[in-house]
């Protein structure tokens, strides 16, 4: 039986957490031996994106085009985990559409803790005017009504929310269950979709 793929999206604020949990959840489903692939929104941008801007339509077409990039990866085997800001609602149900094996994560995070974790300034910077069309600023997040899984940041580390995915995971169908031993079931030949 051949080893599907599916998408597991990460959408929240900026800050919120999501790359960083991605970045934690990558190395425990390649020791469970899945193929991955991280498509972190910033990086991607660079790549990708780097012709667009940061206005609504611009946003849009960036998650269009990573939802292409994470569709091509999932059905060759692969589990792209996409953490990007994704702010609407439009957005994110034409990737599910689009991709169909797709799990949407909300990272909910309350904007005053992604404003104090911003490495970057971007809120300062936002709340000065320097930036316009900030999510979460000036420009609103569409919080997910009906996530497949959310995972609060404010009381787990990068690696707990790691772990309740793959929990989460598992009790869906997405992934075969660890083995008593705590040796990871090899995915080939597993069920890979919910029931």
């Amino acid at each position: 039986m051949t080893h599907h793929g599916f998408c597991i999206w990460l959408t929240g604020l900026p800050s919120a957490g999501k790359t960083t949990i991605a970045r934690a959840l990558t190395p425990k489903l390649k020791a469970r031996g899945w193929n991955v692939e991280l498509l972190d929104g910033d990086e991607v941008r660079t790549g990708l994106s780097a012709d667009l801007g940061f206005d609504r339509k611009a946003r849009e077409m960036h998650a269009a085009r990573v939802t292409f990039v994470a569709k091509v990866l999932a059905r060759n085997g692969v589990i792209p985990i996409v953490a990007l800001i994704s702010p609407y609602a439009s957005s994110r149900l034409k990737a599910r559409q689009d991709i169909g094996r797709f799990v949407e994560v909300y990272v909910t995070t309350p904007l005053n803790v992604c404003e104090e974790r911003d490495v970057k300034g971007l809120y300062k910077k936002a709340r000065a005017g320097v930036i316009k069309e900030m999510t979460g600023v000036d420009d609103p997040y569409e919080v997910p009504e009906h996530p497949d899984l959310t995972v609060e940041t404010v009381h787990h580390n990068p690696d707990q929310s790691a772990e309740f995915i793959l929990h989460e995971l598992e009790k869906q169908g997405w992934l075969p269950a660890a083995a008593p031993s705590g040796h990871p079931v090899a995915p080939a030949g597993a069920k890979a979709s919910p029931s």
